[in-house]
Order: structure tokens, then C-alpha cells, then sequence
């Protein structure tokens, strides 16, 4: 789990420093300044939870015993990151406007993740 998460963390994080540049280079000039915002919300929650996914796996890789909480936030940051993250960046480059409806449950994932964190946290050796 610490190579599959610290991979797709890192490939994450990447892809938000690109599509953050994406957004200030060529889509300035495409979008709404709100669908801009939007799409903006989208890079920043996807690094913020990238940089979690990557804690996740260091924590991993120092647990002496298994740590099942851990495992569920990583794969719940990474559920987070498709389902919040991707359905803003296709809300704002489509508009259509449905898509803003399965967000939130995107945001639950990342709260389940960073629940799961504070589980651990409490079993931690």
C-alpha cells in the first residue's frame, strides 16, 4: 500500500501543479471568472489531498502493525480526489450544472479519510 499510495500522491500532485497552470495560462481567457473559480477550488482541494494521500503512506510505512484505518483514508482521499476534484473541473469546463450535485460526495470521502486518520492516530505504535 505505501508504494501504491506514495505513487499515486505524487502522480496527484503533479497532475494539480499542471492543470493549475493549465487553468491560468489557457483558460483564462475560455472561462467565466466563476467557472475559473471553480475549476481553481478543484487544483487546491486536489493538491491539499495529494499531500494527505502522501502522509498516509509515510505513516504507513513507519506503522509496525497493520493499520487498517490508514489504508481506508488513503483509498478514501483518492475516491475524494476523483469525485470532488474531477466533478468540478468537468462542472466548470462544461457548465453543466448537475455535475456540482455529486461534489459532495466527494467531500464526504475526504472527511472519512481524515476521520480514519484521527482513528489511527489513537491505535498508532
Amino acid at each position: 500500500m505505501v508504494q501504491i499510495f506514495m505513487g499515486v500522491a505524487a502522480i496527484m500532485a503533479g497532475l494539480a501543479v499542471a492543470a493549475g497552470a493549465f487553468a491560468s495560462h489557457a483558460l483564462k481567457e475560455q472561462l467565466t471568472e466563476r467557472a475559473l473559480e471553480i475549476f481553481e477550488t478543484a487544483v487546491k482541494y486536489q493538491m491539499y489531498h495529494a499531500l494527505a494521500l502522501l502522509l498516509v503512506a509515510l505513516l504507513l510505512s513507519r506503522a509496525e502493525t497493520e493499520q487498517t484505518p490508514l489504508i481506508v483514508a488513503g483509498w478514501a482521499f483518492i475516491a475524494g480526489i476523483a469525485i470532488f476534484s474531477g466533478s468540478l473541473y468537468a462542472l466548470s469546463l462544461s457548465g453543466i450544472k448537475w455535475l456540482g450535485a455529486i461534489t459532495p460526495l466527494g467531500g464526504v470521502a475526504f472527511l472519512v479519510g481524515w476521520g480514519c486518520i484521527a482513528i489511527a492516530a489513537w491505535n498508532f505504535n
